[in-house]
Protein backbone atom coordinates (compact mmCIF):
# COMPACT_ATOMS: atom_id res chain seq x y z
CA UNK A 1 0.00 0.00 0.00
CA UNK A 2 2.87 2.66 -0.98
CA UNK A 3 1.24 6.08 -2.23
CA UNK A 4 2.00 7.97 -5.27
CA UNK A 5 2.18 11.68 -5.63
CA UNK A 6 -0.04 10.89 -8.78
CA UNK A 7 -2.12 8.85 -10.67
CA UNK A 8 -4.14 8.59 -7.64
CA UNK A 9 -7.94 7.76 -8.48
CA UNK A 10 -9.11 9.02 -5.46
CA UNK A 11 -12.36 7.16 -3.64
CA UNK A 12 -15.63 8.76 -3.12
CA UNK A 13 -17.82 8.44 -0.36
CA UNK A 14 -20.32 6.04 -0.32
CA UNK A 15 -22.18 7.37 3.21
CA UNK A 16 -21.44 9.79 6.27
CA UNK A 17 -21.93 8.68 9.75
CA UNK A 18 -22.53 10.42 12.98
CA UNK A 19 -21.68 8.31 15.89
CA UNK A 20 -24.04 7.29 19.23
CA UNK A 21 -23.36 8.77 22.61
CA UNK A 22 -23.17 6.06 25.25
CA UNK A 23 -21.40 4.76 28.27
CA UNK A 24 -19.28 2.01 29.09
CA UNK A 25 -17.25 0.19 31.11
CA UNK A 26 -18.04 1.73 34.89
CA UNK A 27 -19.88 4.69 33.30
CA UNK A 28 -17.29 6.33 30.88
CA UNK A 29 -18.81 8.41 28.52
CA UNK A 30 -18.03 8.14 24.68
CA UNK A 31 -19.08 8.08 21.40
CA UNK A 32 -20.05 4.53 19.21
CA UNK A 33 -18.72 5.57 15.79
CA UNK A 34 -18.44 2.23 14.00
CA UNK A 35 -21.34 -0.19 15.20
CA UNK A 36 -22.74 -3.53 14.48
CA UNK A 37 -24.89 -1.80 11.73
CA UNK A 38 -21.57 -1.41 10.00
CA UNK A 39 -20.31 -4.63 10.96
CA UNK A 40 -20.51 -6.33 7.44
CA UNK A 41 -20.22 -3.38 5.25
CA UNK A 42 -16.27 -2.52 6.75
CA UNK A 43 -15.47 -6.35 7.08
CA UNK A 44 -13.05 -6.91 9.08
CA UNK A 45 -13.52 -3.98 11.63
CA UNK A 46 -16.43 -4.55 14.39
CA UNK A 47 -16.18 -1.50 16.32
CA UNK A 48 -14.73 1.89 16.63
CA UNK A 49 -15.41 4.02 20.18
CA UNK A 50 -14.12 7.46 20.53
CA UNK A 51 -13.55 9.25 24.30
CA UNK A 52 -12.83 12.34 25.19
CA UNK A 53 -13.15 14.62 27.94
CA UNK A 54 -11.54 16.91 30.84
CA UNK A 55 -14.45 16.23 33.42
CA UNK A 56 -12.81 12.93 35.74
CA UNK A 57 -16.75 11.93 35.84
CA UNK A 58 -16.63 11.02 32.28
CA UNK A 59 -13.73 8.74 32.24
CA UNK A 60 -12.76 8.30 36.23
CA UNK A 61 -14.35 4.60 36.46
CA UNK A 62 -12.16 3.38 33.56
CA UNK A 63 -13.07 -0.15 32.28
CA UNK A 64 -12.78 -2.90 34.86
CA UNK A 65 -11.80 -6.39 34.38
CA UNK A 66 -14.08 -7.76 31.39
CA UNK A 67 -13.41 -10.22 29.22
CA UNK A 68 -12.69 -10.64 25.33
CA UNK A 69 -12.95 -13.58 23.00
CA UNK A 70 -12.27 -14.47 19.19
CA UNK A 71 -10.83 -10.42 17.83
CA UNK A 72 -8.23 -7.94 18.52
CA UNK A 73 -8.34 -4.87 20.46
CA UNK A 74 -6.63 -2.14 19.70
CA UNK A 75 -6.60 1.46 21.70
CA UNK A 76 -4.91 4.67 20.21
CA UNK A 77 -4.89 7.56 23.30
CA UNK A 78 -4.25 10.52 22.11
CA UNK A 79 -3.76 12.35 25.45
CA UNK A 80 -4.19 10.50 29.01
CA UNK A 81 -2.38 7.62 30.81
CA UNK A 82 -4.64 4.20 31.04
CA UNK A 83 -3.00 1.06 32.87
CA UNK A 84 -3.70 -2.16 31.20
CA UNK A 85 -3.62 -5.16 32.84
CA UNK A 86 -4.83 -8.68 31.74
CA UNK A 87 -5.06 -12.83 32.63
CA UNK A 88 -2.36 -13.69 30.68
CA UNK A 89 0.01 -11.90 32.72
CA UNK A 90 0.47 -9.09 30.29
CA UNK A 91 1.02 -5.25 32.15
CA UNK A 92 1.36 -1.98 29.99
CA UNK A 93 0.93 1.72 30.53
CA UNK A 94 -0.99 3.32 27.73
CA UNK A 95 0.27 7.39 27.08
CA UNK A 96 0.08 9.91 24.99
CA UNK A 97 0.40 9.00 21.47
CA UNK A 98 0.62 5.58 22.25
CA UNK A 99 -0.86 2.27 21.49
CA UNK A 100 -1.94 -0.83 22.54
CA UNK A 101 -2.64 -3.76 20.41
CA UNK A 102 -4.35 -6.49 22.19
CA UNK A 103 -5.33 -9.94 20.26
CA UNK A 104 -7.98 -11.80 22.53
CA UNK A 105 -8.10 -15.33 20.64
CA UNK A 106 -9.22 -17.75 23.33
CA UNK A 107 -10.14 -15.97 25.61
CA UNK A 108 -8.49 -12.85 28.07
CA UNK A 109 -9.94 -11.01 30.94
CA UNK A 110 -8.40 -7.62 30.93
CA UNK A 111 -9.16 -3.89 32.76
CA UNK A 112 -7.68 -0.43 31.56
CA UNK A 113 -8.05 2.18 34.11
CA UNK A 114 -7.15 5.52 34.42
CA UNK A 115 -3.55 6.60 35.88
CA UNK A 116 -4.90 10.31 36.38
CA UNK A 117 -7.41 12.31 38.32
CA UNK A 118 -7.89 15.54 36.20
CA UNK A 119 -6.59 16.63 32.87
CA UNK A 120 -8.16 15.42 29.39
CA UNK A 121 -8.47 12.19 28.63
CA UNK A 122 -9.08 11.28 24.62
CA UNK A 123 -8.62 8.61 22.60
CA UNK A 124 -10.31 5.59 20.52
CA UNK A 125 -10.28 1.85 20.71
CA UNK A 126 -10.61 -0.01 17.54
CA UNK A 127 -11.86 -3.66 17.04
CA UNK A 128 -10.53 -6.07 15.00
CA UNK A 129 -11.68 -9.06 13.63
CA UNK A 130 -10.00 -12.14 13.59
CA UNK A 131 -10.49 -15.17 11.11
CA UNK A 132 -11.98 -18.04 11.95
CA UNK A 133 -8.58 -20.63 12.09
CA UNK A 134 -7.25 -17.58 14.47
CA UNK A 135 -10.06 -17.21 16.80
CA UNK A 136 -9.09 -19.48 19.96
CA UNK A 137 -5.13 -18.49 19.50
CA UNK A 138 -3.24 -17.88 21.94
CA UNK A 139 -3.69 -14.44 23.53
CA UNK A 140 -1.04 -11.52 22.91
CA UNK A 141 -0.17 -8.35 23.87
CA UNK A 142 1.95 -5.73 22.53
CA UNK A 143 2.29 -2.03 24.31
CA UNK A 144 3.81 0.58 21.42
CA UNK A 145 5.19 3.95 22.71
CA UNK A 146 4.84 7.14 21.02
CA UNK A 147 8.30 7.03 20.28
CA UNK A 148 7.89 3.68 18.73
CA UNK A 149 5.21 4.45 16.32
CA UNK A 150 6.98 5.71 12.32
CA UNK A 151 6.23 8.92 11.25
CA UNK A 152 6.53 11.27 8.06
CA UNK A 153 5.69 14.16 6.28
CA UNK A 154 4.06 14.29 3.45
CA UNK A 155 4.80 17.28 0.66
CA UNK A 156 6.38 19.14 4.00
CA UNK A 157 3.22 19.50 5.76
CA UNK A 158 1.50 16.59 6.45
CA UNK A 159 2.38 14.21 9.41
CA UNK A 160 1.43 10.81 9.12
CA UNK A 161 1.55 8.16 11.87
CA UNK A 162 2.08 4.93 10.62
CA UNK A 163 0.39 2.38 13.23
CA UNK A 164 -0.71 -0.34 11.49
CA UNK A 165 -0.31 -1.43 7.44
CA UNK A 166 2.44 0.82 5.20
CA UNK A 167 2.49 4.32 3.46
CA UNK A 168 4.88 5.57 1.35
CA UNK A 169 7.37 3.29 1.75
CA UNK A 170 6.94 3.25 5.46
CA UNK A 171 6.67 0.36 7.18
CA UNK A 172 3.52 0.91 10.15
CA UNK A 173 4.68 -0.23 13.98
CA UNK A 174 2.54 -3.39 13.48
CA UNK A 175 3.22 -4.94 10.30
CA UNK A 176 2.51 -8.77 10.19
CA UNK A 177 2.23 -11.54 7.16
CA UNK A 178 -1.14 -11.87 5.67
CA UNK A 179 -0.88 -15.38 5.79
CA UNK A 180 -1.13 -15.55 9.47
CA UNK A 181 -3.30 -12.21 9.61
CA UNK A 182 -5.34 -11.90 6.62
CA UNK A 183 -6.61 -8.90 7.57
CA UNK A 184 -3.86 -6.60 6.62
CA UNK A 185 -4.94 -3.64 8.68
CA UNK A 186 -3.58 -0.10 7.45
CA UNK A 187 -4.75 2.77 10.32
CA UNK A 188 -2.97 5.84 10.06
CA UNK A 189 -3.14 9.22 11.89
CA UNK A 190 -2.94 12.03 9.49
CA UNK A 191 -2.66 15.16 10.63
CA UNK A 192 -2.12 18.46 8.22
CA UNK A 193 -0.03 21.53 9.06
CA UNK A 194 -1.36 23.89 6.11
CA UNK A 195 -4.15 23.18 2.93
CA UNK A 196 -2.58 20.33 1.03
CA UNK A 197 -3.97 16.93 -0.73
CA UNK A 198 -2.75 13.54 1.31
CA UNK A 199 -2.50 11.05 -1.40
CA UNK A 200 -2.88 6.98 -0.14
CA UNK A 201 -2.55 4.19 -2.88
CA UNK A 202 -5.32 1.48 -1.65
CA UNK A 203 -7.06 -1.20 -3.19
CA UNK A 204 -9.81 -1.00 -4.59
CA UNK A 205 -11.12 -4.67 -3.21
CA UNK A 206 -10.20 -3.09 0.81
CA UNK A 207 -12.65 -1.63 2.92
CA UNK A 208 -11.93 1.50 4.41
CA UNK A 209 -13.45 4.42 6.35
CA UNK A 210 -11.74 7.82 7.74
CA UNK A 211 -12.45 9.74 11.03
CA UNK A 212 -12.43 13.00 11.38
CA UNK A 213 -11.55 13.96 15.14
CA UNK A 214 -9.94 17.74 14.61
CA UNK A 215 -11.54 20.46 12.04
CA UNK A 216 -12.92 19.35 8.56
CA UNK A 217 -11.76 17.54 5.33
CA UNK A 218 -12.85 17.00 1.56
CA UNK A 219 -12.83 13.84 -0.01
CA UNK A 220 -11.30 13.90 -3.56
CA UNK A 221 -12.72 11.83 -6.34
CA UNK A 222 -13.05 12.47 -10.35
CA UNK A 223 -16.68 13.22 -8.82
CA UNK A 224 -15.57 16.14 -7.22
CA UNK A 225 -15.48 17.32 -3.51
CA UNK A 226 -17.41 16.08 -0.21
CA UNK A 227 -16.78 17.87 3.13
CA UNK A 228 -16.78 15.49 5.91
CA UNK A 229 -16.88 17.33 9.45
CA UNK A 230 -15.62 16.87 12.96
CA UNK A 231 -16.26 13.49 14.62
CA UNK A 232 -18.13 11.96 11.47
CA UNK A 233 -17.14 8.64 9.81
CA UNK A 234 -16.78 8.58 6.14
CA UNK A 235 -17.14 4.96 4.63
CA UNK A 236 -15.37 4.68 1.37
CA UNK A 237 -16.68 3.65 -1.79
CA UNK A 238 -14.30 0.69 -3.13
CA UNK A 239 -13.80 2.00 -6.13
CA UNK A 240 -10.36 3.44 -7.89
CA UNK A 241 -6.92 3.01 -6.79
CA UNK A 242 -6.53 5.16 -3.37
CA UNK A 243 -7.34 8.05 -1.33
CA UNK A 244 -6.90 11.85 -1.61
CA UNK A 245 -7.58 13.91 1.52
CA UNK A 246 -7.43 17.31 1.29
CA UNK A 247 -6.87 18.72 4.83
CA UNK A 248 -6.92 22.80 6.39
CA UNK A 249 -4.26 23.60 9.14
CA UNK A 250 -5.16 21.85 12.18
CA UNK A 251 -7.40 19.05 11.30
CA UNK A 252 -6.52 15.31 11.73
CA UNK A 253 -8.13 12.29 10.52
CA UNK A 254 -7.69 8.30 11.16
CA UNK A 255 -7.92 6.23 7.74
CA UNK A 256 -8.29 2.72 8.49
CA UNK A 257 -8.78 -0.27 5.84
CA UNK A 258 -8.28 -3.76 6.10
CA UNK A 259 -8.99 -7.09 4.05
CA UNK A 260 -12.79 -8.11 4.72
CA UNK A 261 -12.90 -12.02 5.91
CA UNK A 262 -16.45 -12.96 4.53
CA UNK A 263 -16.79 -15.08 7.44
CA UNK A 264 -20.30 -15.12 9.19
CA UNK A 265 -19.84 -12.93 12.36
CA UNK A 266 -22.00 -13.64 15.48
CA UNK A 267 -21.45 -11.58 18.42
CA UNK A 268 -22.90 -11.48 22.05
CA UNK A 269 -21.00 -8.54 23.88
CA UNK A 270 -17.40 -8.72 24.45
CA UNK A 271 -17.47 -12.08 21.93
CA UNK A 272 -17.08 -12.50 18.79
CA UNK A 273 -17.48 -15.80 16.93
CA UNK A 274 -18.58 -17.41 13.78
CA UNK A 275 -21.62 -19.08 15.21
CA UNK A 276 -24.32 -18.67 17.70
CA UNK A 277 -23.11 -22.49 19.31
CA UNK A 278 -19.07 -21.15 19.82
CA UNK A 279 -20.70 -17.97 21.40
CA UNK A 280 -22.47 -20.08 23.74
CA UNK A 281 -19.15 -22.46 24.75
CA UNK A 282 -17.18 -18.86 24.36
CA UNK A 283 -20.04 -17.78 27.63
CA UNK A 284 -19.59 -21.12 29.51
CA UNK A 285 -15.86 -20.81 29.06
CA UNK A 286 -15.76 -17.50 30.94
CA UNK A 287 -18.57 -18.20 33.55
CA UNK A 288 -16.55 -21.36 34.20
CA UNK A 289 -13.27 -19.03 34.64
CA UNK A 290 -11.40 -20.52 31.70
CA UNK A 291 -9.90 -17.11 31.00
CA UNK A 292 -8.57 -16.03 34.24
CA UNK A 293 -7.16 -20.03 34.80
CA UNK A 294 -3.79 -20.76 34.54
CA UNK A 295 -4.22 -24.12 32.92
CA UNK A 296 -5.45 -22.31 29.14
CA UNK A 297 -7.68 -23.89 26.58
CA UNK A 298 -5.92 -25.97 24.25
Amino acid sequence: MNSSSNLIQGRGIEQQVIGQATRDGDGVKLTRVLTQAHQRRLDPFLMLDNFGSDDPNDYGGGFPDHPHRGFETITYMIAGRMRHKDSAGHEGLLQNGGVQWMTAGRGVVHSEMPEQEEGVMEGFQLWLNLPSEQKMCKPAYCDIQSNDIPEYHFQNSVKVRVIAGESNGILGAVHRPSALYPTNPLYLDIHFEETVCFQQTLDSHLNAFLFVYRGHVNVISPKGKEVVGLHKMAILQNEGNGVVIEGSPGAKVLLIAGQALNEPIAQYGPFVMNTREELIQAVDDFRAGLYNSSQKLQ
